[in-house]
């Protein structure tokens, strides 16, 4: 059966998730945390949105593509954001002068630190610009230095749905890629940016992929198999009380901080809710615990049921008066609340598995000054920079 996941009393875990954003929008306005975003003013937006991929081998190639982009930024009149380690900021500033004033500098570190609230808090920043007759221009340069496997395709999937989430609010967005990266991460790069800086200029990306393939293939081998002492419970009726205490029961035998727990309970009762009332039976909650360099706390709900077509997974978050493909509130809510939520659905049914990462995680960390120097050209970092 078709699913679609309809707004439940999500707004209060949502906001206190929204309290920890990048601080991009004017509390008065809205942030990423609100129920729904507000659609761009389309008589405000003079011009088209663009999303391009900077690929550098050294300092001047660097500059060559992102100085003149928020140069014009400036000129423009546009809101103009760099997210970028200390040695780029440094040849920015020199480069721009008195104006790197008008330039909103922010620490990747904070910038890249959830996918899905990134994505909301930009995209709530960006209709925030719109709405002051402004645009919003942000060079961005994407953190891959210890991210675990999942991670990296978590991020990866977020470069592609940008191209959606972002089409009608006229931003613009760069963002630099070393090609001292590991190839597989420059090769996704090139799939998800529709233009590339060349010289200065931009052109168009032959290997550009439209974003939902891009995001099925993402998807496209199996989920590993739960662990053969994963906790197992088959639900056979919308006992959400009983099903709360259950989830809870578990993760307190782990160091699953208590506000992460609350998070948990709130999307695993969507999840749950939502699989009773457009999924099949039989219906089995799994949970287990995962070690290594990115421990968390594993929750699937498995079902016989199919996601129709086009469902999008709730990667977009919901527009007032939207209909794009993606916008469902619940799911998006989902994936605000947890680490990652992976989903496969097919002939064998579907599955939700929600992660939230455990204390000790070691995944996720921006690299260090002394690696984004080297990307710059610099092979001995200054005294101190490590």
């Amino acid at each position: 059966m078709a699913r679609d996941f309809s707004p439940h009393n999500l707004q209060n875990a949502l906001g206190r998730v929204a309290a920890g954003g990048l601080g991009l929008v004017d509390p008065a306005v809205g942030t990423g945390g609100d129920a729904m975003i507000a659609s761009s003013p389309g008589d405000v937006l003079h011009a088209s949105f663009t999303h391009r991929l900077l690929p550098y081998d050294g300092a001047d190639r660097f500059l060559d593509g992102a100085l003149p982009f928020l140069a014009g930024g400036l000129d423009a009149g546009d809101r103009v954001i760099a997210v970028c380690g200390t040695g780029q900021e440094m040849l920015l500033r020199d480069a721009l002068g008195p104006a790197d004033a008008a330039v909103e500098f922010r620490e990747p570190r904070d910038w890249y630190g959830h996918p899905a609230r990134t994505l909301a808090d930009c995209l709530s920043a960006a209709d925030d610009a719109a709405g002051r007759g402004r645009r919003l221009r942000v060079l961005g340069e994407p953190v891959w230095t210890a991210r675990t496997p999942l991670e990296t395709v978590e991020w990866q999937r977020i470069e592609a749905v940008a191209n959606v989430a972002f089409r009608e609010t006229g931003a613009s967005l760069m963002c630099p890629y070393s090609t001292s990266l590991p190839a597989g991460i420059v090769a996704a790069a090139r799939k998800t940016h529709p233009e590339t800086v060349r010289g200065g200029r931009a052109v168009a990306n032959p290997g550009f992929v439209d974003p939902w393939s891009y995001c099925a293939q993402c998807d496209r081998e199996p989920l590993p198999a739960a662990p053969p002492d994963a906790e197992t419970l088959e639900l056979d009726k919308a006992d959400l009380y009983w099903l709360r205490a259950y989830v809870s029961e578990y993760a307190r035998r782990t160091p699953l901080p208590e506000e992460d727990l609350q998070r948990l309970l709130v999307a695993v009762t969507e999840v749950v809710t939502n699989a009773m009332r457009h999924g099949a039976p039989p219906i089995v909650l799994r949970m287990w615990t995962e070690p290594g360099p990115g421990p968390a706390l594993v929750c699937e709900v498995a079902d016989e049921g199919r996601w129709a077509p086009g469902t999008g997974y709730g990667l977009i978050p919901p527009r007032l008066g939207g209909t794009a493909s993606g916008s469902r509130f619940g799911l998006w809510a989902v994936r605000l609340l947890c680490t990652a939520v992976q989903i496969r659905t097919g002939e064998g049914g579907s599955t939700v598995r929600l992660r939230l990462a455990l204390p000790g995680a070691a995944g996720g960390g921006p690299r260090t000054e002394s690696e984004g120097l080297r990307a710059l050209g610099f092979q001995n970092p200054p005294s101190g920079v490590r």
